[in-house]
């Protein structure tokens, strides 16, 4: 049946798929649906497990084949079911083509949509994509996007520039394109915790919790989805990142405490909606004003 869509509140999520764990598709999937979202989720590659707990077999799509499925995507006569789409692992620098112009598409039907862009290039080791993989997400992904949850160090590769505080993070977060951008691994203010640095053009804000030893696959992923879900419920930015960071550093913090290699979302499903956790949240002084935003 191809009649009128029943809602308008459906997300596509574009990343990886793994078998055994809650990263990628997987925690994004999850946290939506547990939201109210209809997803429409699109696997970029399918692993077993987290490539973290050791090798296993990668299947990607065919270029082709993935771009083809992109296409039907496109056409598909419920597309104006979707209010948000949210990409991030990659599965090739092929496929950043094809998404882009997906999410094209769906603006111009509906230039309310938001797009979200977590541009899944590395850690503080450095890169582990391919630098055309990286190339292809920041070229053609990121100047679509309304918002981007890069960490400190994916920002810090697409800036070119070395982040020592966050200061300098602010500013490379005003000059990456989107609007939004949900810095994750922002430069604690508090000892023994870390951050999350919410930098619009307007407003700065740092959200901090306590740092604990346990399952962290997953969390960029997670924080992604649930900071969009947040953004389209009309959340302020300011609740948004709270209920965010709190819910995610919940959830990590209750599974390592029952000693999961893995978030255990299925077990605190209950945190994604209503997160008890205190986080600090602080505004800082925004680098364009030199007043506190």
């Amino acid at each position: 049946m191809t009649g009128p869509a029943a809602s308008s509140n459906a997300v596509i999520v574009i990343s990886s798929h793994v078998v055994r764990g809650s990263v990628g598709n997987r925690a994004a999937v999850f946290a939506l649906e547990t939201l109210g979202h209809p997803v429409w989720a699109v696997p970029t590659v399918i692993l077993p497990w987290h490539p973290g707990h050791g090798p296993a077999k990668r299947i990607v799509p065919e270029p082709q084949q993935f771009d083809e499925l992109i296409a039907d995507l496109e056409r598909a006569p419920w597309l104006g079911e979707v209010s948000g789409i949210m990409t991030g692992y990659l599965g090739n620098a092929a496929q950043s083509a094809a998404v882009a112009r997906l999410v094209k598409t769906v603006k111009a039907r509906n230039r309310n949509v938001l797009y979200l862009c977590d541009p899944v290039i590395g850690d503080e080791k450095g890169l582990y994509v391919p630098e055309a993989t990286a190339i292809a997400i920041r070229d053609q992904l990121m100047p679509l996007a309304d918002i981007a949850t890069p960490n400190r160090f994916e920002l810090a590769w697409l800036a070119g520039a070395e982040l020592p505080d966050n200061k300098a993070i602010m500013q490379a977060a005003l000059h990456a394109g989107p609007g939004t951008m949900l810095v994750t691994s922002a430069h604690p203010m508090i000892a023994g915790s870390t951050g999350n640095l919410l930098v619009t053009h307007s407003l700065a804000l740092l959200a901090e919790h306590r740092l604990v030893t346990g399952p962290t696959n997953g969390l960029g992923d997670l924080t992604s989805a649930l900071f969009l879900a947040r953004m389209l419920a009309g959340v302020d930015l300011e609740q948004a990142l709270q209920r965010t960071t709190a819910s995610v550093f919940e959830i990590m913090a209750r599974s390592a405490k029952r000693g999961a290699d893995e978030l255990m979302l299925e077990a605190d499903a209950s945190s994604l909606s209503t997160p008890m956790a205190m986080t600090q949240m602080r505004r800082l002084v925004h680098p364009s004003k030199g007043v506190r935003a």
